[in-house]
């Protein structure tokens, strides 16, 4: 008898169609026949599910696996618009394979807040909210979690240290004993100085951000080692977090100081530069002209604000993808891909010549 065109396809009817059990059906379709079954049945599966129009019942697979097919990403309050990036990839290579990425923002990198995925895509701050948190129970309700280095204090309070873990812009060597997927942040901060030094920058000011992660230091930590390698360099060192007023009152405080001033302001985001930009006009300074400003992640801002912002573009989507895709190497039992993430310096209008000072 034909099955009405009513009634929603079931697995049995695949099986049927393709000429083999449910179980092969099962195999294929869950992705785990490779060795199980030849690559003719699962083609031939595969083409029969399309065929029917056939899509699995996720919640009661679900029941039965004991997963829920969730996946956290755990990211700062920091920088939104970088992270809804990060977000949208992960996001986009869950789909596609039956997972779901609920987005979890800790404030200020050390605490817990309420988790708002549709914030995040609307593009409002992210805000922690003076509520219990709804994942003390995370390694029930979780498969996995994807975590910035950045917000790595989250995970004890979720207990989503306990879970398969990925974490993001970390280091390698002491991440949890979790796989890290990382951004070539070091090369970025090689491109940086080897423009400015060809430029014929020596005195440079890092306007280093004000939180203790990973990649900060990691940042710090290579472009001093750059400027070292080059005689007659010198750098200054002054933090701040990473707000533009912030990032303005550290610039003034650092340019105002005693001694030679400074040609060149290399600035661990692009919010800071922005910032430094404000403080370098409240002291009459011209960009490039007096001072050349770097930044990192290539945000919007740094074509928003004038003269365009020289940066290093950070590919925040793919940064997504590929931690999502280490998730799923984890949870199938496979060793992620190794290899940091290209990133490439985009040289605008506020880096030039140096000038003596």
């Amino acid at each position: 008898m034909a099955r009405s065109s009513s009634t929603r396809p079931t697995s049995r009817d695949v099986a049927q169609a393709a000429g083999v059990s449910q179980a092969a059906v099962s195999l294929v379709l869950g992705d785990k026949w490779r060795g199980r079954v030849s690559e003719t049945t699962a083609e031939r599966v595969r083409e029969a599910a399309r065929a029917l129009g056939y899509r699995p019942n996720l919640a009661a697979r679900n029941l039965r696996l004991g997963s829920t097919r969730t996946v956290l990403l755990v990211v700062p309050a920091l920088t939104t618009e970088f992270f809804a990036g990060v977000y949208t990839g992960a996001a986009r290579v869950a789909a596609t394979h039956g997972f779901g990425v609920v987005l979890y923002p800790s404030p200020e990198g050390v605490g817990p807040a309420h988790p708002s995925p549709t914030t995040a895509l609307k593009g409002r701050p992210l805000r922690a909210a003076p509520i219990p948190d709804p994942f003390a129970s995370a390694e029930a309700a979780l498969d996995g979690v994807i975590a910035s280095s950045m917000a790595a204090d989250a995970l004890t309070a979720i207990r989503g240290d306990q879970l398969p873990l990925v974490m993001l812009d970390s280091d390698p060597h002491g991440s949890l004993g979790a796989a890290t997927v990382n951004l070539d942040i070091a090369d970025g901060v090689r491109q940086v100085a080897e423009h400015l030094l060809a430029l014929g920058h020596r005195h440079v000011l890092h306007l280093a951000a004000d939180i203790p992660s990973w990649t900060f230091r990691a940042r710090a930590r290579e472009l001093a080692d750059r400027l070292a390698a080059v005689p007659g360099t010198r750098l200054r060192t002054a933090t701040a977090p990473i707000t533009i007023d912030d990032a303005r009152a550290a610039t003034e405080t650092a340019l105002t100081a005693p001694g030679p001033r400074p040609t060149a302001v290399v600035c661990d985001d692009d919010k800071l530069a922005a910032g430094a930009y404000k403080a370098l006009r409240r002291l009459g300074l011209r960009v490039p002209d007096d001072i050349s400003v770097t930044g990192l992640d290539d945000l919007a801002l740094a074509t928003a604000i004038d003269p365009e912002l020289t940066t290093v573009r950070l590919d925040a989507e793919l940064f997504g993808e590929r931690g999502m895709e280490a998730l799923l190497a984890v949870l199938d039992g496979r060793a992620p891909a190794g290899g940091d993430i290209p990133v490439q310096l985009v040289v605008r209008g506020s880096t030039g010549p140096a000038r003596d000072a």
